[in-house]
């Protein structure tokens, strides 16, 4: 009796996991997730299990791109010998529903070799179409449906690079019927608007080349403006026409201008590698913007990590003593806590209710109290036998970890 009532709750649990990846609750069309800020669903079990189960796991090819999930499918942009790949994948059982690949030869910058090819931007997904930026420069758009290539644009002929010097990593973004995203390379390049349907160009900005952040997108004084670092500059730039709103002067080390922006209240808070953590306060006055330091924290500065808010609370991973996670008061910038040193060179956060979800590029799993006075862990979890640096997504009990060649569903609940 007591077998067929496990197995009964086990095909419940099947089924109802099943009807949950059909809602749009928990899609997962963009770079970190639904609001683009990190924050996700989660189901947490009345106890952590010992180890996450697997419920499938497939090669899908390398690369840093993090997956996407709409409407029960999962969609992972990858390389594949000398093509880039774009998988759809059953989200319940981890089958291939269509591939579409192309050429897309590409020399790695030996700094970067540890990297490998890419691509490294994830894709976003809006009414029924998905988006690529490629690791060399290539705008793709596939019908989500079938695979169907319904445009695509390559650069070559119009910049003097296609990519900048590591490679393309920003992740494009779709907003007032425009998929936006920085193509061109190093010292030359366009922050360009494309048509969804057509591919057509709506605006470009050509003042710098691009970074490595992805954008996001705020209304500030009843304007909808896109905010994100380029290659020398943080900018504030109008999404429906490209007007140039305001810029800050931003250089890192060897311009590796990478942290994607998060909002709090009325600033917008940046990092990059010996930078600190700072936060504008960007206001319009007149006809003319301003762009304000609000706050700054010298101490803690972000490399290749992208901060979560949670309340009054600033999450990321600091570069400083082998990487240390901490929580900053977003009010003022103040430090609340650091964990102990040599968590890594690298670490995906997530926010899901009171929880944090730290991936770091090791393939450790740090989930931690985000309420907590300190970062000592609730559980810690290895998710993957190679470097974990694409984005994980969470969906309720689930997370998808995508690895060095693979992509699994793993289950956190149960005992």
């Amino acid at each position: 009796m007591k077998m067929i009532t496990s197995a009964v709750v086990a095909l419940l649990a099947s089924l109802a996991f099943q009807a949950q990846t059909s809602k749009s609750a928990v899609n997962w069309p963009q770079w970190r997730g639904p609001a683009r800020d990190g924050h996700a669903t989660v189901t947490a079990p009345s106890a952590w299990p010992s180890k996450p189960a697997e419920v499938w796991k497939t090669p899908v090819g390398i690369g840093h791109a993090s997956p996407i999930v709409a409407d029960g499918r999962v969609y992972q942009f990858s390389r594949q010998e000398e093509k880039e790949t774009l998988t759809a994948l059953d989200l319940t059982t981890g089958k291939p529903v269509w591939t579409q690949s192309y050429d897309a030869p590409y020399t790695v910058n030996s700094a970067a070799a540890s990297h490998a090819k890419g691509p490294k931007s994830t894709p976003v997904l809006h009414a029924g179409k998905v988006y690529t930026l490629g690791i060399n420069g290539i705008v793709s758009c596939f019908d989500a449906s079938t695979g169907a290539v319904k445009w695509r644009k390559s650069f070559e002929k119009e910049f003097r690079s296609t990519s900048p010097d590591y490679g393309n990593a920003m992740s494009p973004i779709v907003d007032s019927n425009l998929l936006i995203a920085h193509v061109g390379g190093q010292n030359s390049g366009a922050l360009r608007a494309f048509d969804l349907e057509t591919g057509q160009t709506k605006w470009s900005w050509t003042e710098d080349g691009p970074g490595y952040a992805s954008p996001i997108v705020v209304d500030i004084a009843g304007t909808r403006q896109l905010v994100t670092q380029t290659q020398k500059f943080i900018v504030g730039i109008g999404v429906t026409n490209g007007a140039p709103l305001w810029r800050q002067p931003f250089s890192t080390e060897y311009d590796q201008n990478i942290v994607t922006p998060v909002t709090y209240r009325d600033t917008i808070i940046f990092s990059g590698i010996g930078k600190g953590t700072f936060a504008l306060r960007i206001a319009k006055q007149g006809a003319a913007w301003t762009a304000t330091k609000a706050w700054e924290n010298p101490e803690l500065a972000m490399y290749m990590n992208s901060p979560v808010v949670e309340g009054d609370t600033v999450f990321g991973l600091a570069t400083r003593n082998k990487g240390q996670f901490f929580a900053l008061d977003a009010r003022t910038g103040a430090t609340r806590w650091t964990s102990p040193p040599r968590q890594g060179e690298n670490a995906a956060i997530l926010v899901a209710g009171k929880l944090l979800f730290m991936l770091t590029s090791d393939a450790n799993l740090i989930i931690a109290d985000a309420a907590a006075a300190t970062s000592t862990p609730i559980k810690t979890y290895e998710v993957a036998t190679s470097p974990t640096w694409a984005h994980p997504v969470l969906l309720g009990d689930r997370l998808l970890v995508k690895d060095q060649q693979t992509l699994a569903l793993l289950s956190l609940g149960g005992k």
